[in-house]
């Protein structure tokens, strides 16, 4: 079973052929990047391609992420969604603007 996906969801091959077309992936910033913002308030929003399965088992692979950074502190926000599809994701990552953009 495979802990490695690709940013449709399909999975990579087995093997090194798998693992190397996986790394190289990781290699391109611009695919990893599914959105980032800054807010006006100073918070940064990020949501990313991870491309390894964050589900443990548990469910169906979680493969992307969202988090949340006060850049006016300099510090991660306890918050962190992940999902399972890119579209998830974007839908996630816009919550996220507006749940943050209601802060001081």
């Amino acid at each position: 079973m495979t802990d490695k996906y690709r940013r449709d969801g399909t999975p990579y091959p087995e093997g090194d052929s798998g693992l190397f077309e996986w790394a190289q992936d990781l290699e391109h910033r611009e695919y990893q990047i599914v959105r980032q913002e800054s807010l006006p308030n100073g918070y940064w929003v990020s949501t990313v391609w991870l491309g390894l399965d964050h589900s443990f088992g548990s469910g169906p692979p979680l493969i992307f992420e969202t988090m949340v950074r006060n850049t006016a502190v300099g510090e991660w926000e306890d918050f962190q969604e992940r999902y399972s599809t890119e579209n998830e994701a974007i839908i996630g990552h816009m919550n996220a603007v507006a749940e943050y953009s209601k802060k001081a």
